[in-house]
């Protein structure tokens, strides 16, 4: 026992510790850091992932307990990916184990699931090789399956037997059964990219942008692709992949989400065939698994994923890709919450390759960096095809009768673009029929009884739906609290804009594209691809159609409802709202014939909005810089939030009050700022009551030094112990 090295071994979940033990007793063992190992905890055994190994333990020697077993034979993450890992634990605070398994597909998360053997092919077993062929003279099928095999020494995978062979599932199991094959596994082929011929040509600025990266291939450099919408950042991401590819090298392209990006993985997969692995959270997780597991062996050379697939191990990786790097779903909002983005930009850094971050409505963050000389620039500034970017108008709705959310101007606009066989696109965020419901009589409002929010009328669900804690109950009939069934919804959502609409315009088809909407498998790929084929010429949606889409025949984008983000208690609000704009009206105008993009608003006087639709999302940022540069906010300083929730109303801010003790006591000289603690801006959800504690800084590094310190010290808080908190360094929302 005295030579036995000490495993240590990360667990998943809120445990900070590494914890030791002896190697498993089978002779054969072979450690490798990064393998998965089976090991006893407490009164069952759990599944952890061997970090490192040393010599000796803290722990007495009687009290160290031996792994079970070593899971995978191979090292499933290799050492780049547990240092890209080791990194975003030390950075975002959270605890190692958790970071790795949540780098780890579904399957490989849960306990004896090695890296399991797929039997997806069959061979010949000895006694198979034996049979005459002239006793299968009436069993056609079984004699060109074992001929078939016959000449596959290693033996052939199902799918290959079907469509090659024409062998059915059922010839295979009857020979199974006589024990003439056997099932076994087939490894997975490499997958060669199979590169299509360009239809189309790169114009200027395009082939300078591809340029000016390949130039750079095999060492770090972040660049900043702005490129107005409609300006070609797919095609310049294709040629850039091919090349990457072409070296004998791997590229990574990360999306917000793959639901609302059809297109650009439409163009990858024609152009580049099956080397296209594709990952997101919507696959099976036994499919994840195997793609993953492609991806890690370098068998497929492009991966396209949303945010966890920055994780994904990729040996060969030459450049990443992130698209509308602006994008809030790059943030993680639960638990491990790290930004895809900026993690992309470290995994560069350490594999040594390019990072292209593009969008048409870059982060504030984004923009400064790039005017620091942190990142170099590429300006896609013209549409392709000529095409040439609509203008923005805005539609004063102040005393203005609205019909459903919509304005007379705009329904004369409506008759106008239908008239004349365009299509036309409505833009409204909000789900639903209502925001909420009201009784005439007594003003009772459909109040959430779990959250300080409104229920959200859906009217064809018959239901009432807290859209931030799921809670449901039916339509009611009556007022619940005077009796009176005179009950009225209070605002649009978009199934009442759809009802107003199917009045107005009768014989026109609608498309109505939200979550609702699209919640079948397949659903969203359908009504897209009739939208592209003419059959609806109105177009009503949330921000599902403002990502992505190419609508050639859409010339009149209206948005109905933007102004909360002009008033938005998040100083993020205005930047979110115009990044929402111009992504949305990107989608008008995209052909050869002019678009034009409404806005209704009851503040058409606000100087960001003003500054938004006359000069463009280039100088709204330069103001929005200037603003966030004279109040110190993001991107000119760096903030932590610290959250915290019970069912009891007092502990939370209980909690809160003795971490900011514990702070002030280690911060020292260190220049932070404490603000708080205050009732979160949804001080009650899901029946728990939250509170936050914001500490910002104008260095980033006095901060990350001095917040190590501080989470191992609030982690001992005895308060600690009667809250649910969580750490959230970089937020991006605060609610």
């Amino acid at each position: 026992m005295a030579s036995d090295p000490i495993l240590q071994i990360a667990l998943p979940g809120p445990l900070r510790a590494l914890y030791d033990y002896l190697p498993p007793t089978d002779p054969a063992h072979n450690p490798s850091i990064g393998c998965r190992y089976q090991i006893p905890f407490g009164p069952s055994s759990r599944t952890g992932v061997l970090i490192a190994m040393k010599a000796q333990s803290d722990v007495p020697p009687e009290r160290l307990k031996r792994a079970l077993q070593q899971i995978d034979p191979q090292p499933l993450l290799a050492a780049p990916d547990l240092r890209l890992l080791h990194w975003a634990a030390g950075y975002y605070q959270h605890p190692l184990g958790d970071v790795i398994f949540h780098a780890l597909p579904v399957t490989l998360r849960k306990q004896h699931s090695g890296s399991r053997i797929r039997h997806n092919g069959v061979r010949l077993t000895a006694l198979g090789k034996t049979v005459n062929p002239e006793s299968l003279r009436r069993a056609p099928k079984q004699l060109a399956l074992l001929q078939a095999l016959a000449q596959a020494s290693d033996g052939l995978d199902r799918p290959t037997l079907l469509n090659r062979h024409r062998i059915s599932q059922a010839v295979i199991r009857t020979l199974l059964e006589k024990g003439w094959i056997e099932a076994c596994p087939i490894p997975e082929a490499v997958h060669p990219v199979t590169t299509n011929p360009h239809s189309i040509d790169l114009n200027q600025e395009q082939g300078e942008a591809v340029a000016q990266v390949e130039r750079n291939l095999g060492s770090f450099k972040p660049f900043l692709l702005q490129g107005v919408t409609g300006s070609g950042k797919t095609e310049v991401y294709l040629r850039l992949v091919e090349r990457v590819v072409a070296r004998g090298q791997q590229a990574l392209l990360l999306v917000p989400e793959i639901g609302l990006t059809p297109q650009l993985l439409q163009r990858f997969q024609t152009s580049m065939g099956a080397g296209v692995a594709v990952l997101h959270s919507a696959l099976a997780d036994g499919e994840r698994e195997r793609v993953w597991h492609g991806v890690r062996r370098a068998h497929r050379p492009i991966l396209i994923g949303t945010r966890s697939a920055v994780f994904t191990p990729m040996p060969k990786l030459g450049l990443i890709i992130v698209d509308e790097e602006h994008d809030l779903s790059y943030k993680q909002q639960e638990g491990f919450r790290y930004s895809a983005r900026d993690l992309a930009l470290v995994r560069g850094q350490q594999c040594g390759c390019p990072v292209v971050l593009g969008s048409a409505t870059p982060s504030l963050e984004s923009l400064r960096n790039a005017a620091e000389g942190r990142y170099s620039r590429l300006n896609l500034t013209q549409r392709v095809g000529n095409a040439r970017m609509p203008p923005l108008k805005l539609l004063d709705i102040r005393s203005v009768h609205l019909d459903g959310g919509l304005s007379p101007a705009l329904i004369k606009q409506l008759r106008q673009t239908l008239d004349a066989g365009e299509q036309a696109l409505l833009f409204l965020n909000r789900r639903g029929y209502a925001p909420m419901l009201t009784c005439h009589a007594c003003g009772w409002l459909t109040d959430c009884p779990r959250c300080d929010a409104r229920m959200t009328h859906h009217r064809q669900l018959r239901i009432l739906w807290c859209h931030h804690c799921g809670h449901q109950r039916p339509e009611p009939v009556h007022c619940p609290s005077c009796g009176s069934p005179d009950l009225r919804p209070l605002g649009q959502g978009t199934e009442r804009v759809e009802e107003t609409l199917q009045r107005l315009f009768p014989d026109t088809p609608l498309a109505r594209i939200d979550r609702d909407s699209t919640s079948r498998k397949g659903s969203l790929e359908q009504l897209l691809s009739r939208v592209k084929a003419g059959d609806f010429p109105l177009l009503l949606g949330t921000q599902m159609l403002a990502k992505g889409h190419h609508f050639p025949a859409v010339t009149l984008v209206a948005i109905l409802d933007i102004d909360q983000g002009l008033f938005g208690a998040d100083f993020r609000a205005s930047e979110r709202m115009a990044q929402l704009v111009v992504q949305v009206a990107g989608r008008a105008g995209r052909a050869e014939r002019p678009g034009k993009v409404l806005i209704q608003t009851r503040h058409p006087d606000h100087p960001l909005m003003q500054l938004l639709t006359s000069k463009g999302y280039e100088a709204f940022a330069a103001e929005a810089l200037d603003e966030r540069r004279a109040a110190t906010f993001p991107p000119y300083s760096h903030q932590v939030l610290l959250r915290a929730e019970s069912t009891k109303a007092a502990d939370p801010e209980n909690f809160l009050n003795r971490a900011i003790e514990v702070g002030r006591a280690l911060h020292g000289s260190e220049p932070l700022e404490f603000w708080g603690p205050v009732p979160a801006p949804m001080a009650r959800k899901a029946g728990k009551t939250r509170a936050h504690l914001l500490i910002q800084s104008a260095q980033r590094q006095p901060l990350h030094q001095w917040l190590g310190k501080w989470v191992s010290e609030i982690t001992q808080l005895s308060a600690a112990r009667r809250v649910r908190w969580s750490i959230d360094v970089d937020p991006q929302e605060m609610l």
